[in-house]
């Protein structure tokens, strides 16, 4: 294995116009060849987008297979890819409300969804007022994988956490606004985790919930990021404050505003969305559905 490892680096280190070659292959391969997931990812949008018409569906389905192509040779890109390359093809838009939350003194959360490429949030840090950056991240079966991708997470002076220890750790620390955590906040519970539920792109689901417990606890700064893809290998990360209706937040209201704004992301550019993950597979499992969505 680590003789595989020592090759994608060293594919790693080819320009990017050479990655997207590969991606083209990779495309051809996945979609044409192999079908990876095709039954899954057909499901997922016809559930998603019932009034969309058939070669609509299909029209979205091919250009995911391709994104998702390039979200593949994206992260082997990552293990080298330089921080002054990163901001380069990744913009960051409204820096203003990292500086804003500082002067507030009040820890970041960052939410973001599997929107391409969520992976290339990792120079973020590089550019922020606050002193640490913890990407938080969920374990794998394989800890030789698990390992090397926490080396891409890890780069630029991040520091990434594991899902289930994340909680306690912002519990643990001060809320001084010198700390940003970013949540890939769609994941999927595990089927004894399930326990809230609402309605996401015309479907009943499953919902993660811990940061939830953070916003009725801590009066922290909850901002949605955005990911918009311009071109190949260029982003924009619009950043935008999810704010209260009151003074405070409700139980459940940061998990079904984020869930609405990423909605409205994958709404623009449904292409750029993880259809491939089995998002809804415990759907039987939610205890509790949110009524104000689902009278």
């Amino acid at each position: 294995m680590n003789f595989l490892f020592k090759i994608i680096l060293l594919i790693s280190r080819l320009p990017l116009w050479v990655h997207y070659l590969f991606s083209d292959f990779i495309f051809v391969i996945i979609y044409y060849v192999v079908g990876y997931r095709k039954k899954v990812v057909t499901a997922n949008l016809q559930n998603s987008f019932p009034e969309k018409k058939p070669e609509e569906l299909r029209k979205i389905r091919r250009h995911f297979y391709r994104n998702f192509g390039d979200y593949i040779v994206e992260m082997v890109k990552s293990f080298t890819i330089s921080s002054t390359e990163l901001r380069v093809r990744v913009q960051h838009l409204n820096q203003d409300i990292f500086h804003q939350a500082k002067a507030e003194n009040k820890n970041v959360i960052l939410l973001a969804g599997h929107v391409f490429n969520w992976e290339w949030f990792s120079a973020l840090a590089t550019i922020l007022p606050q002193e640490k950056s913890f990407p938080v991240y969920r374990k794998v079966q394989s800890k030789f994988w698990e390992s090397h991708v926490l080396k891409i997470r890890n780069r630029f002076g991040n520091q990434a956490i594991e899902a289930k220890e994340v909680v306690r750790h912002i519990f643990r620390n001060e809320n001084d606004g010198d700390s940003v955590y970013m949540f890939v906040a769609d994941q999927t519970p595990h089927v004894s985790e399930v326990s809230f539920g609402l309605d996401f792109l015309n479907q009943k689901t499953p919902v993660f919930i811990g940061y939830d417990k953070l916003s009725t606890r801590m009066d922290l700064a909850f901002v949605y990021c955005e990911m918009k893809k311009v071109k190949r290998g260029f982003y924009q990360i619009n950043y935008q404050r999810i704010y209260p209706d009151g003074e405070r937040f409700e139980e459940f209201e940061v998990v079904k505003k984020f869930h609405k704004l990423l909605e409205n992301t994958i709404n623009k550019r449904p292409d750029n969305y993880l259809w491939s993950h089995r998002r809804w597979k415990y759907q039987h499992a939610i205890k509790v559905i949110d009524t104000e969505t689902n009278p």
